[in-house]
């Protein structure tokens, strides 16, 4: 199997562009991930001015992705790029698809916290997504990390805190419920609790299909949807163990 070498290239201005599609798709990442936290902060402080600006900021996100993409689309017209050189620009493309959704979320996230701020605050409900909104930007931080280092074993890692993540948001949906059915007064603010959890959980999905992305990446294996033992079996025993 061909291996990922950004600097085999004949024409050094083709290695340049290569470098530099992933250094703005590492770019993007970093805004999406402020994106999380700013749109959680704003639903646990009751942050409205934070909360249109998440809002605002998902435009340079989406302007970011067409950007990208256009360059991955130049670089496949230009270079016809083969083996690990196609599968770096394929990459490159789904992931930016993915943190243009994650963008998305953290908006919806942001328009939830503007309508809820009027809402009576129970500090446990919200203690309990500002947890699960650290997990999952925990989780694309890695991501983005696995993508800048060429480490496929973080999309192991990744996966694992994706089943982590379902297993808090099913808790937090169980306990929904039982507040709606206590007081037929919580279900407007709780609904929209719930569909803020629900954000949550789906960016956890997209950070673990940026994981998957870097295993076809550095490996050209297509691990999409593959059961967390079948990572284990293709990549855990020859993947380097992470310290700490």
């Amino acid at each position: 199997m061909d291996k990922l070498n950004l600097n085999q290239h004949i024409s050094r201005q083709f290695n340049r562009e290569l470098e530099d599609v992933r250094n703005r798709v590492l770019a993007m990442g970093g805004l999406v991930e402020r994106q999380i936290g700013d749109a959680v902060r704003s639903l646990v402080e009751n942050d409205i001015t934070l909360a249109e600006e998440v809002i605002e900021a998902d435009r340079q996100i989406n302007d970011m992705e067409k950007e990208i993409d256009e360059e991955c689309n130049l670089i496949l017209a230009r270079r016809q790029p083969a083996a690990s050189d196609l599968r770096l620009v394929l990459s490159i493309v789904k992931t930016i698809t993915d943190l243009e959704r994650i963008g998305d979320e953290a908006e919806r996230i942001a328009r939830l916290a503007i309508r809820l701020a009027e809402s009576d605050r129970p500090s446990k409900a919200y203690r309990e997504v500002e947890h699960l909104g650290r997990h999952v930007r925990s989780m694309v931080r890695e991501a983005l990390d696995g993508f800048a280092r060429l480490a496929p074993e973080v999309a192991l890692k990744v996966a694992r805190e994706d089943e982590v993540v379902d297993a808090e948001y099913d808790a937090i949906m169980r306990q929904n419920i039982t507040y709606m059915m206590e007081d037929p007064r919580n279900v407007r603010r709780t609904l929209d609790m719930s569909f803020v959890a629900r954000s949550l959980e789906r960016i956890g999905d997209h950070a673990k299909n940026i994981g998957e992305y870097i295993i076809y990446l550095v490996e050209g294996k297509d691990l999409r949807h593959a059961p967390i033992e079948e990572m284990e079996k293709e990549i855990g025993e020859s993947a380097p163990r992470e310290q700490g």
